[in-house]
């Protein structure tokens, strides 16, 4: 009797590791557009994850430069639409003999100024002549 609940135990535990799933967590608070390296997380097995999350592997952190969308915290499991590679996105204005580049996107142009929305989400506003506002 005790030989058959010890097999029984020893088998469920290796078929638990079986159906595991490997995920990305955080090892530390991830802010909002904060570049992850693969030192800010660490590779483990779960049980299972959100019905919506398709987990994120551990090279892609490794090779690529990537972005967190939202903050996260220590412990959270990391999927793929929580981070997003990073582009460097950059807008060139030109006043005559001075150039000037700001690292953003235009969301918003008229005949007097442009609305730029910066890398941290803050959104700014320039006009065509040289001021910031």
């Amino acid at each position: 009797m005790l030989r058959l609940s010890s097999l029984f135990i020893i088998s469920s535990l290796l078929l638990a590791k079986l159906f595991a799933i490997e995920v990305v967590v955080a090892t530390q608070d991830i802010h909002y557009n904060e570049f992850v390296t693969d030192k800010m997380v660490r590779k483990t097995e779960v049980k299972s994850v959100k019905r919506n999350c398709i987990p994120a592997s551990f090279e892609a952190f490794k090779t690529k430069k990537l972005q967190a969308t939202h903050y996260m915290k220590k412990g959270f499991i990391i999927c793929q639409n929580d981070i997003k590679e990073y582009s460097n996105e950059s807008v060139l204005f030109n006043f005559g003999s001075i150039q000037i580049e700001k690292h953003g996107e235009i969301i918003f142009e008229n005949d007097e100024y442009l609305r730029i929305r910066k890398s941290d989400g803050e959104i700014e506003k320039i006009y065509k002549d040289g001021r910031i506002k």
